[in-house]
């Protein structure tokens, strides 16, 4: 009994110890908090846009407990940025936050910054002060890059419209509707899109000098910014019988389908189609013209011809996307009820599979007629031996090549997604095709 009566007060003695240490608070100047980092680095957005989250982490790393007697913005509301400690928000200041020994407070970071009148990104700033019952104060940095931008929602072209613009375009809603016999003329401007977003053409497009993109400015993970995810808006749809497309000196990536077009004109000029959801450029009985172009990493096909008269001059088709194993072809072409003819010269053709050229044989019960002509190309394709006539001055690539694959360019980060299909010097495929590009032009 008296050996239980000693442990119960033992016990009891414990208990009352654990909380006195547990609820005492220091005013010792030298006694500080830490901080899980003291600079928090917002990504750059869009002014008059909220950002996404971010948080950090208080922490108490002292041998007793502090009181926080005060947290504020420096500058109060005259940033944009929001801050919420512990789950109090910060209206314009939070007062008596308690954190003890060992313990530590979460806190939350939003911003909608307002108009910078900069065309460029500007910096915003402002400082989380947190003031201790010692009366010492610790302050942790915020910091983004505001862009100013004009807001376009559901954009209706009914007639010839040009648009130039020195500042960015954030495109909302259903994004922009070209009518029939309407023109909508692009140039030296950048469109984001925002998620459900596109460009519809019942009528015609043109673009010149243009960077057509998703809105997401932030990053997915640290490495990993969204720009580089694929699926981030609609992309080009070019309706049937629509007049087309015209794309010159101008970028088109991270869309669903890069270019979606049904029985109407394409024609693409020094211009790139990357990273898509879907296809790059799904074209469909319709007339197709590709010179200086880089269709790469579509899930489905990097380019996909079907019923099309099509010619592919000094491109480059890569198919390395990078989320699946089951992607599309980098070449996918074949007739429908309408013949299928094929021109493709000064090409690269290559990716990550042994095989990236697809050919839908004719089906003349079905199908129109399939015609095709690869001259001075190099291909990713088992060796065609029984139609020399189509095949001129191939280079035949195999997966053991000493030279193949991602090897013919610049840049290839696959941990990061990020890429530069400029072709190599050091790639068998730059005399054959850039030499050989210069070469024709001199004779011209």
């Amino acid at each position: 009994m008296i050996k239980r009566l000693f442990f119960l007060i033992a016990t009891v003695a414990v208990l009352l110890t654990a909380c006195s240490d547990n609820d005492s608070f220091t005013k010792d100047p030298s006694q500080r908090l830490s901080f899980s980092s003291d600079t928090i680095r917002l990504d750059t957005l869009f002014s008059q846009v909220p950002s996404v989250t971010y948080t950090f982490w208080v922490h108490n790393n002292s041998n007793d407990g502090l009181r926080i007697t005060e947290a504020r913005l420096e500058n109060g509301n005259q940033t944009g940025f929001r801050v919420n400690v512990d789950g109090t928000f910060l209206n314009p200041v939070g007062r008596n936050f308690e954190v003890r020994k060992g313990d530590s407070l979460r806190v939350f970071v939003e911003i909608t910054s307002y108009d910078t009148h900069s065309l460029d990104p500007k910096l915003v700033e402002d400082n989380l002060m947190l003031t201790l019952e010692s009366g010492t104060v610790q302050k942790v940095n915020l910091r983004t890059y505001s862009w100013d931008a004009e807001k376009v929602t559901n954009l209706e072209v009914t007639e010839d419209m040009t648009i130039e613009s020195e500042k960015p375009l954030v495109i909302y809603g259903d994004g922009i509707h070209i009518a029939k016999d309407a023109t909508l003329t692009l140039r030296n401007t950048q469109l984001f899109f925002h998620s459900a977003a596109g460009i519809l053409v019942e009528g015609r497009l043109v673009a010149d000098n243009c960077l057509l993109r998703g809105d997401r400015l932030d990053h997915m993970f640290d490495n990993l910014p969204y720009d580089r995810v694929s699926g981030q808006w609609i992309g080009i749809d070019i309706l049937c019988n629509a007049t087309g497309c015209w794309l010159t000196n101008t970028e088109v990536r991270n869309a669903w389908d890069g270019i979606w077009a049904d029985s109407t004109q394409v024609v693409l000029t020094n211009s790139v189609i990357h990273n898509c959801r879907g296809y790059a450029l799904n074209a469909h009985d319709s007339n197709v013209v590709l010179d200086y172009v880089q269709l790469s990493n579509a899930e489905r096909d990097c380019l996909l011809l079907q019923g099309c008269e099509a010619v592919v001059d000094h491109c480059t088709l890569a198919q390395f996307y990078p989320l699946v194993g089951g992607r599309g072809s980098a070449l996918h072409y074949g007739p429908t009820k309408r013949d299928m003819t094929l021109n493709c010269r000064n090409t690269l053709v290559t990716g990550y599979e042994d095989n990236v050229v697809v050919s839908d044989k004719s089906d003349k019960d079905s199908f129109g007629v399939l015609s095709y002509l690869f001259e001075n190309c190099l291909l990713r394709t088992p060796e065609v031996k029984d139609e020399e006539a189509s095949y001129v001055n191939i280079l035949w690539e195999t997966s053991k090549d000493e030279f193949q694959g991602k090897q013919h360019f610049l840049t290839f980060d696959e941990e990061n997604m990020y890429y530069d299909f400029t072709i190599s010097k050091d790639s068998p495929a730059y005399e054959r095709l850039i030499g050989r590009a210069f070469e024709m032009r001199n004779e011209e």
